[in-house]
C-alpha cells in the first residue's frame, strides 16, 4: 500500500511540473521576440448598410452583405476579405509581413463595395474607410492573437 501511496505522490509532482514547465513557456512566448514568431494578427469587424457604415444609435442597422473589405498599408491591398451574410468580416495576418505599430498607423480598411449596392437610397460614390485599433491579445495554444478592429467607418468622397 505504501508504494501505491508513493507512486501516486511521484505522478502528482510530475504533473505538477509539468503544468508549471508548459505555464512558464507559454509565459515566455507570449511576450518577447518569439512571440512574433508564433503570434496572428486578427482583423474583423462588422459592416452595415448604413450611409457610413456603422451601426445607428436609434434603430436596428441592417448588414452589409457580399462586400468586399480592404486592408490596405500605405496605398498597398496586402489583405482583402467579404461580409458575410450578417455584414461580419475577418482577415488573418502574419506578424513576419507586418508590424503592429504599421497596422495602427499606417494602414487602414476600405470597403471597394458602393454604398448602393445594400440599398438604391445610399450613394453610389465613395469610399469607406476605417483605420484601426488594437482590441487586446488571447493565447490560443501557443499562439498570441492580436486582435484589431475599425475604430469606425466614414464616407469619403471625392470633390
Amino acid at each position: 500500500m505504501a508504494s501505491y501511496c508513493l507512486s501516486l505522490f511521484f505522478i502528482a509532482i510530475m504533473a505538477a511540473i509539468a503544468l508549471m514547465t508548459v505555464t512558464k513557456a507559454r509565459a515566455q512566448l507570449s511576450s518577447g521576440p518569439v512571440s512574433s514568431l508564433l503570434g496572428l494578427f486578427r482583423v474583423d469587424g462588422v459592416l452595415y448598410c448604413t450611409s457610413d457604415g456603422n451601426a445607428s444609435g436609434t434603430s436596428v442597422s441592417p448588414p452589409f452583405p457580399n462586400a468586399t473589405v480592404l486592408l490596405q498599408c500605405e496605398g498597398a491591398v496586402i489583405s482583402s476579405t467579404a461580409t458575410d451574410s450578417s455584414g461580419l468580416f475577418s482577415m488573418m495576418l502574419d506578424p513576419l509581413q507586418v508590424l503592429l505599430s504599421n497596422l495602427l498607423s499606417n494602414c487602414y480598411l476600405t470597403v471597394a463595395t458602393p454604398l448602393s449596392t445594400c440599398n438604391h437610397r445610399l450613394p453610389t460614390t465613395g469610399i469607406l474607410s476605417s483605420t484601426l485599433q488594437s482590441s487586446g491579445t488571447s493565447i490560443v495554444g501557443l499562439l498570441t492573437v492580436t486582435r484589431l478592429v475599425p475604430t469606425g467607418f466614414r464616407l469619403i468622397t471625392s470633390n
